[in-house]
C-alpha cells in the first residue's frame, strides 16, 4: 500500500478538530446543519471569525490533501516551486494520466507515453521527490479512481487540480477541482479561499433496477440543473435510495457534477461506503467512521424538513428511472433510451456508430468493467462479437489486474475489445484515431464524462453520446443508434436477437481486489538533497516569470480582441489534445489561445480581425503581436464562461499575453477563479442584454479601478469605430483579498511576499 496514505490516525484527529470547529459554528449558526455544511465548516480556518453567507461570503478552509493529475501539474509545481518553500504543508500527491495517448492498447501506448514524455515525468518524479509529494507513474491508473482506492475517506476535505476531483464525494469525501494556484496555496501552508456554496439537495427514493445504472442518476440530473445549475453550489444527496447505489457508482455521479458545474457533490456515509474501504484494505477507517457517524450524515431534521435547510430541493425515484443517453456536443441533452431513435431521425445524426468506448475517471470501476463484460458475455453466446471498434479503459493498476484474475480481460478481448491504459486517453483528447479524418461526421458512444465538439478525438464533426458502460457495450452490440439496444431485437446476419436479462455486478470483486501499487513512488527521506530536473532549453518545460503588478491606472481604450458566441469551455480556450505536451512550458502553449472560440461576429473560431490591421488572423497570434507592442487587450464572453475542465493555462495564456480583463454574461466557478489568481479581472455584465451592445472593431475603457471594492460595480465604456460610445455597469465578485491579487499582478505574487 501507498506509504502517503490515509491513516486512521490521521483521519481520528481530522474528525476531532471538525467536532471542535462545528462546536463553535452550531453556538453561532442555531440551527441543525446538513452533511456539506458540517465538513466545511469542520474545515474552517477561524470558525469563530469567519463570516458565513452562503453566495457572499468567501470561506477561508484548510484541506486535508491535495492530488493532481500530470498535466495541470506541471504549471502548478512551477509555481510551487517560485514559492521558495521546502516541503508540502499537507499529504500531496501526482499522477500521470493524462499524457498516455491511446492507440494500439495498454502496453504499447504507455511505453509510447514514457518516450515521448520523458523528460515531463522525470521532472515531475524529482519535484514530487524535492518537496515530499507522492508519485504515481504513468500506467499506475487514473487520478481519481486511484485516490478513491487509496486516499479519500468520510468527511474529509480535499482540492484537486482536475475538475471531477468531485470523485471521491463517493465516500463521502468534500473534493474540489481547483485550479493549480489555489492548490499552490494549500501546498504552501495557507487556507484556501471558496465562496460559500449555497446547498442544492437531490432526494433519491427507490432503488435503481433493471439497465438503469448509477449513470443515469446524474445525467438525469444534468437534464433537471443544465451545464450552469450547480454553479457555486454544493449538491448534497440524501434519501432511502442512495443505499441503493455502490461506493463507486456515487462516485460516478459526483464525478459529473463538474458538468452542471457545482463546487461539489457528496454523499452521506452508509453500508455501500463501508464495504468499499473494507475492500480496499481500509477496514479501520469503516470503523472509525462508524463510531463518528454524526459527522458523516446530516442531521435528522435535515432529513425531516429538507425545503427548510436546501436553497433548491430535487427529487429523482430510482424506480421509475429510465436509461439515459445524452449529447451531442452537451451533457445536459438528455433523453431516455426510448427516445432516441426519434432524435435520430429528427436532428440527422449519423446513424451508424463507429466507435464506443467505455472509461474514463467517470466509469472505470470492477463493478463497472464487470457490468460491460456482462454484456459481452451475453451477446458472445448468442454469436455476436462488436460490431464497431470498442474500447475500454481501466481505472487502475488495482482494477485491471483484478480484471485479468478474475477472467473478465480475456471476456472483452474476446469480444473484440482493445484494453488501453489505466489512464484517461480518449476522454481528454488522448486518442490517436487514424480510420476517420477530421471533418468527417461520425456518432461514438461512451461512458466518459465530456462531449463537447473535438474532445475525445479532435474531430469537431463528430457526436459524441454518453451513457452508461453496459448501455455503451449494448450500442457496440447494435452498432447503430437508432435503435434501443436493451429492449429492442437487434438485426444481425439476417436473423434477430435481443439481450436480456439485464446485467447485475458484484460492488467489489467478490474475491477481492488484487492490490497493486507497482508504479507510486514514495518520497525519499531526504528530499531537500533531490535536484528538480528541468532540461536547459526545453520546449516542454518552462519556468515562470512573475507577471508586472497592476501600475495603478484604469484601462482606457482597449481593444476588445474576441467576442466569443455561445459555449466557450476551457476546451475552447486552451485546448488539449496535441497541446497536453506544452502544458509545462507557458511560451509554447499560449499559441493554442481561443483556437476553439467561436468569433460572435463571423461565426469562425480561433480568428478575428487584428484591432490595429484588420488583418483577419488566430486570436492567438493577434494577442501575441499586441504584446511585442506593449498593447493590453480585452476578451468579451458569453454564458457561463470557462465552463469545463479546470485547466488554469485558459486563465495563464491570457494573462501571458496581455490580457487584463474577460467581460462576460456568466462565469463557471472554477474559471472565474483561475482568472483572479493569475490577476485578471472577471466582469460580469450587470445586465446580460449589455453583450448585444459590443460590435467588432470596439475600445473598451474599464474606469474607476482605484476605488474597486467588494460589492461595488465597475464602469465600463465601449467606444464604437463609429465613434459613438456605449456605457454599462459590471459587477465583480472580488473579495479584498482577491483585489489584492489584482494590484499585485497575481495571486502568487502576493504568496511570495508572504514566504
Amino acid at each position: 500500500m501507498p506509504t502517503i496514505e490515509t491513516t486512521a490516525e490521521m483521519v481520528r484527529q481530522i474528525y476531532e478538530r471538525s467536532r471542535q470547529k462545528l462546536e463553535v459554528v452550531r453556538r453561532r449558526l442555531g440551527r441543525p446543519l446538513t452533511l456539506a455544511e458540517k465538513i466545511m465548516f469542520g474545515h474552517l480556518d477561524d470558525p469563530e471569525g469567519q463570516e458565513l453567507a452562503p453566495g457572499e461570503a468567501y470561506l477561508a478552509l484548510r484541506p486535508d490533501r491535495v492530488a493532481m493529475q500530470d498535466a495541470t501539474a506541471q504549471m502548478a509545481l512551477l509555481q510551487f516551486m517560485s514559492a521558495n518553500l521546502e516541503q508540502t504543508a499537507v499529504p500531496t500527491t501526482v499522477h500521470c494520466d493524462h499524457l498516455i495517448r491511446a492507440r494500439s492498447g495498454a502496453e504499447e501506448d504507455v511505453a509510447r507515453a514514457i518516450e515521448e514524455n520523458r523528460e515531463v515525468y522525470e521532472f515531475l518524479e524529482s519535484v514530487s521527490a524535492r518537496y515530499g509529494i507522492g508519485f504515481w507513474r504513468p500506467g499506475s491508473g487514473i487520478i481519481h479512481q486511484v485516490v478513491l482506492e487509496n486516499y479519500a475517506f468520510p468527511g474529509g476535505m480535499m482540492i484537486g487540480t482536475d475538475s471531477h476531483t468531485p470523485n471521491a464525494g463517493g465516500l463521502g469525501m468534500f473534493a474540489v477541482g481547483v485550479g493549480g494556484a489555489d492548490a499552490v496555496d494549500v501546498m504552501a501552508g495557507f487556507p484556501w479561499e471558496v465562496l460559500q456554496p449555497r446547498l442544492i439537495g437531490v432526494r433519491l427514493t427507490g432503488r435503481l433496477s433493471g439497465w438503469t445504472a448509477p449513470k443515469d442518476v446524474i445525467l438525469k440530473l444534468l437534464h433537471i440543473l443544465t451545464v450552469k445549475g450547480g454553479t457555486n453550489a454544493v449538491v448534497e444527496f440524501f434519501g432511502p435510495g442512495c443505499e441503493s447505489i455502490s461506493c463507486t457508482g456515487k462516485a460516478t455521479i459526483t464525478n459529473m457534477g463538474a458538468e452542471h458545474g457545482a463546487t461539489t457533490s457528496l454523499f452521506p456515509y452508509d453500508r455501500r461506503m463501508a464495504t468499499y474501504l473494507v475492500a480496499t484494505g481500509r477496514e479501520e477507517l469503516a470503523r472509525l467512521a462508524e463510531a463518528n457517524l454524526d459527522l458523516l450524515t446530516p442531521d435528522p431534521e435535515v432529513l425531516a424538513e429538507p425545503e427548510r435547510f436546501f436553497d433548491r430541493l430535487i427529487e429523482i425515484d430510482l424506480s421509475t428511472l429510465e436509461p439515459h443517453l445524452v449529447g451531442p456536443h452537451t451533457p445536459d441533452l438528455a433523453r431516455p433510451l426510448s427516445a432516441v431513435p426519434l432524435a435520430v431521425k429528427e436532428h440527422n445524426y449519423p446513424v451508424e456508430i463507429s466507435a464506443c468506448l467505455v472509461g474514463s475517471c467517470t466509469n472505470s470501476s470492477y463493478e463497472d468493467i464487470y457490468r460491460a463484460t456482462e454484456v459481452a458475455k451475453q451477446a458472445l453466446a448468442l454469436g455476436i462479437k462488436a460490431r464497431v471498434p470498442l474500447y475500454i479503459t481501466p481505472g487502475s493498476e488495482q482494477v485491471y489486474a483484478t480484471m485479468q484474475r478474475d477472467g473478465l480481460l480475456g471476456t472483452l478481448q474476446e469480444f473484440g475489445a482493445i484494453v488501453l491504459a489505466n489512464a484517461c486517453g480518449p476522454c481528454i483528447g488522448q486518442w490517436q484515431r487514424d480510420n476517420v479524418p477530421k471533418g468527417t461526421p461520425n456518432t461514438i458512444v461512451n461512458s466518459f464524462n465530456r462531449n463537447f465538439p473535438a474532445r475525445n478525438d479532435g474531430n469537431p464533426a463528430t457526436l459524441s453520446f454518453i451513457a452508461s458502460p453496459e448501455v455503451v457495450v449494448a450500442y457496440a452490440v447494435a452498432g447503430r443508434l437508432d435503435v434501443n439496444p436493451v429492449v429492442e431485437e437487434i438485426s444481425l446476419n439476417g436473423k434477430r436477437v435481443k439481450l436480456a436479462p439485464p446485467p447485475e455486478a458484484p460492488e467489489v470483486p467478490p474475491n477481492g481486489f488484487v492490490f497493486k501499487a507497482e508504479g507510486y513512488v514514495p518520497p525519499p527521506a531526504n528530499p531537500g538533497q533531490v535536484e528538480v530536473k528541468i532540461r536547459p532549453g526545453s520546449d516542454r518545460l518552462q519556468a515562470l516569470e512573475p507577471f508586472p503588478a497592476w501600475d495603478g491606472k484604469d484601462f482606457e481604450k482597449l481593444p476588445v480582441i474576441l467576442k466569443a458566441r455561445g459555449k466557450c469551455t476551457t476546451d475552447h480556450i486552451s485546448p488539449a489534445g496535441p497541446w497536453l505536451k506544452f502544458r509545462g512550458h507557458l511560451d509554447n502553449i499560449s499559441n493554442n489561445l481561443f483556437l476553439g472560440a467561436v468569433n460572435a461576429f463571423t461565426g469562425e473560431a480561433g480568428k478575428a480581425k487584428h484591432p490595429l490591421t484588420g488583418e483577419v488572423m488566430e486570436v492567438a497570434k493577434i494577442a501575441r503581436d499586441l504584446k511585442h507592442q506593449g498593447v493590453r487587450w480585452v476578451v468579451v464572453g458569453d454564458e457561463n464562461y470557462g465552463e469545463g475542465s479546470s485547466r488554469e493555462h485558459a486563465a495563464m495564456e491570457p494573462r501571458y499575453l496581455g490580457g487584463v480583463a474577460v467581460i462576460a454574461r456568466s462565469f463557471a466557478r472554477i474559471h472565474e477563479t483561475n482568472l483572479k489568481k493569475q490577476g485578471i479581472l472577471p466582469l460580469t455584465f450587470m445586465d446580460p442584454a449589455d453583450y448585444d451592445k459590443v460590435r467588432e472593431g470596439d475600445r473598451c475603457s474599464i474606469l474607476g479601478l482605484a476605488q474597486m471594492a467588494p460589492g461595488r460595480p465597475l464602469r465600463v465604456v465601449f467606444h464604437h469605430s463609429d465613434g459613438t460610445e456605449d456605457e454599462v455597469f459590471c459587477r465583480h465578485s472580488l473579495s479584498e483579498e482577491q483585489i489584492a491579487w489584482f494590484r499585485a499582478g497575481s495571486a502568487l505574487n502576493v504568496l511570495r511576499q508572504k514566504t
